[in-house]
């Protein structure tokens, strides 16, 4: 079966921005180490890689297996797993947040994300999968959206 659901849908995108919107500073996380501010932080920063404003390295692991691991998390529309590993360089961990700010730039990289459309999409590898389409980085931005917004509560 392969994913239907991709932030590339603006069904999806609204979706996400009423997600969003109910994120409180209160929200306590289901899972994971980040408050909702930090994860609100990194859920912007995965839009901004995949519209190519930011670059991380690649893992060594990712370079080895990253191509079989990508068709088994994209293949269909199954959520994220939890406690995935992630981007040195998207982990919020060690940094405070504010989470009135953090949403408006999660909402303004989702504004760039929909206008850039697939042809704006980054042809950079990811991190860990490598090289992808552009329907393979708009399914994983709405599982990474998903995961974080069901992470807290939203």
């Amino acid at each position: 079966m392969a994913a239907t659901i991709h932030l590339f849908d603006p069904a999806r995108q609204a979706e996400v921005r009423q997600r969003v919107g109910t994120l409180r500073a209160d929200s306590a996380a289901r899972w994971g180490k980040m408050n909702v501010a930090q994860a609100t932080a990194h859920m912007a920063m995965g839009l901004e890689l995949a519209l190519g404003e930011m670059t991380t390295k690649r893992s060594f692991l990712g370079r080895i297996i990253g191509g079989v691991v990508r068709r088994i998390a994209l293949g269909d529309d199954r959520p994220m797993i939890q406690n995935a590993p992630t981007a040195a360089e998207l982990d919020m961990q060690a940094t405070q947040k504010e989470l009135d700010a953090e949403r408006a730039r999660l909402l303004a990289a989702l504004d760039r994300f929909q206008a850039a459309g697939r042809a704006g999409i980054t042809t950079a590898p990811h991190f860990f999968f490598g090289d992808m389409t552009p329907e393979e980085w708009g399914v994983l931005q709405y599982k990474h959206l998903d995961h974080h917004l069901r992470q807290f509560g939203a």
